[in-house]
């Protein structure tokens, strides 16, 4: 999807979460939503959910798409070097990610997106995979951010 497209539906998309979000001060149903939408409206999303913090552990929580690993090795992979870095990372192709953790073979690039409580401590990240390589991009990072802001409306 080219970048001028890709952003108009990122708008979009933001616009319509905007309105259903303010339906409900409920995180799990915000969190559901923003999942299943931009799951179902991006069109090169193949995996989308997040992962949370738990017990020092990273363990899956909700998400959409194949079935996922149920808990992330610690300081190994993606996930964890965004949470270890307080970062967003963009892998534009996993398999090139030293210590990638496959869940699905048919991954081929990844954006992931660490979360924060309203003290700014990071509890998890916002994990998405792509079955085509170079998905993802600094149009990704801006406009998820953006979006998972509506988690705490």
């Amino acid at each position: 999807m080219n970048d001028k497209k890709k952003e108009g539906r990122y708008k979009r998309i933001y616009k319509q979460l905007e309105e259903i979000l303010k339906k409900t001060d409920n995180k799990n149903a915000r969190i559901a939503t923003i999942i299943a939408v931009l799951h179902n409206k991006m069109d090169y999303f193949f995996w989308t959910g997040f992962y949370l913090l738990y017990k020092e552990k990273l363990i899956v929580n909700q998400y959409q798409g194949p079935v996922a690993c149920q808990e992330l090795e610690k300081d190994i992979g993606v996930c964890w070097t965004a949470i270890n870095t307080k970062q967003t990372i963009i892998v534009r192709d996993v398999e090139k990610f030293p210590g990638h953790i496959a869940c699905d073979s048919r991954s081929k690039s990844e954006i992931v997106v660490p979360i924060k409580d309203n003290n700014s401590n990071i509890i998890g990240v916002f994990d998405i995979d792509s079955n085509e390589l170079n998905s993802f991009n600094n149009i990704d990072e801006k406009e998820l951010k953006k979006i998972l802001e509506l988690i705490n409306l």
